[in-house]
């Protein structure tokens, strides 16, 4: 096949164009109103967005790691406990732990789905954990106290929360969801015979609002869903230097509030936001089509029955990825990687003193992982022309096989 034009990896420009007039009146009205900084239009947002989670609490904040940071600040995690989470996710997810006083250890994650694997979490509880006098579950060697899991819904798709809510009940942890990629996904509960939506799972969940999110800003925004009133008034007070009303603070704080204008143009896209899940999900359907007959040699995503994943990234897995995305960018397709470096490898977390090889599945495919273009608007004829370069790679590499 012929390329008639440039395969963006995220496509941020048609959406704007088709909002242009409901957005630039986003901007009229903060003008007309000189409300910048809350208002209105942050507490409509917040209300929606919890609607949309089906929870009763929404707090915008500035980004999804100020999300993250303030969910595990208000739920009481710090002082040096364990906060257990994966270690292939972007870095946010463990700054947000360090950040809150936590200290993060990581468990490894499923081969199919690249979250949180329940039964790798329940053997670090028991080889690596044990109970206190007090009832308390602590690290076997520093006897520091395990208080928290933060499952990360990677790629849109949520982690296999009943069996991770299980343990968390059994040990009394506290569980904050990562929702960060995860607007609008869902998973059938068996504890509650019910699809349950990203972000009212856990005590409270982090998003964020980076432009390209399937809810997307026009900057940094973020907020944090709860069912619990106590943890969403902690967190509007963190996002706003620990003040509670104007000038009387009971905790020190931070600068992190949503302002104005993005909460309005996040009310404008969250009407919209069903109809691109449903264009991603129809999309990565086309891709799972396509790639049919090329399943000896490229993996695809694996969707679980238990899962309504909203497929904010497509990845694939081959064993030759570095040279396959070169020859996607020869082609002039765009690509990324998600994530080039387990975070345990990474030198920012060298003190962790986690070797190579202690993760075995999250080091694997972060070898063999390549995210493709995905977006609402991605035509049929774009995707059949990024799968076409795909073949023609696989064919022209007789030895490759199947990761």
């Amino acid at each position: 096949m012929t390329n008639p034009e440039a395969i963006p990896f995220v496509d941020l420009v048609t959406p704007h164009r088709e909002l242009e007039e409901e957005l630039v009146s986003v901007f009229r009205t903060a003008l007309g109103s000189a409300q910048f900084i809350g208002g209105g239009m942050v507490s409509e947002f917040e209300r929606e967005f919890a609607r949309y989670c089906d929870v009763t609490e929404c707090v915008g904040v500035g980004s999804g790691t100020d999300a993250l940071r303030f969910a595990l600040i208000a739920a009481g995690i710090g002082n040096g406990e364990i906060v257990i989470t994966v270690p292939n996710t972007f870095i946010a997810t463990v700054e947000a732990i360090s950040q809150a006083g936590g200290r993060p250890a990581f468990v490894d994650v499923c081969e199919r789905t690249y979250n949180l694997d329940p039964e790798k979490l329940r053997e670090y509880i028991e080889t690596q954990c044990a109970l206190d006098s007090g009832g308390k579950l602590v690290n076997r060697k520093t006897r520091a106290r395990v208080s928290a899991i933060v499952p990360v819904h990677l790629y849109g798709q949520m982690a296999d929360m009943d069996p991770i809510l299980d343990l968390a009940d059994r040990y009394n942890l506290t569980v904050i969801e990562d929702a960060c990629q995860a607007h609008g996904a869902q998973y059938f509960s068996k504890r509650d015979n019910r699809w349950r939506t990203a972000g009212s799972r856990g005590r409270a969940a982090a998003f964020s609002f980076y432009p390209g999110k399937n809810l997307g800003a026009c900057g940094e925004a973020g907020a944090v869903t709860t069912n619990d009133p106590e943890i969403a008034q902690r967190v509007r007070m963190l996002r706003d230097h620990g003040q509670a009303r104007k000038y009387f603070h009971d905790m020190e704080g931070y600068n992190g509030r949503l302002d104005a204008i993005q909460a309005g143009i996040l009310r404008v896209k969250l009407r919209h936001l069903p109809t691109w899940n449903r264009s991603r999900c129809e999309a990565a359907q086309n891709y799972d089509r396509l790639f049919q007959p090329m399943a000896d040699w490229i993996t695809t995503p694996y969707e679980p029955s238990c899962s309504r994943a909203v497929h904010h990234l497509y990845v694939i897995r081959t064993q030759d990825r570095d040279a396959l995305q070169q020859h996607l960018t020869e082609e002039h397709i765009g690509t990324g990687i998600h994530y080039p470096i387990p975070l345990h490898l990474q030198e920012a977390y060298r003190s962790l003193g986690c070797r190579r090889g202690t993760f075995p599945v999250s080091e694997r495919i972060s070898s063999e992982i390549l995210s493709l273009p995905m977006y609402p608007h991605l035509r049929l004829d774009q995707q059949q022309f990024v799968v076409s370069e795909v073949a023609a790679f696989v064919s022209a590499k007789p030895s490759l096989t199947r990761p």
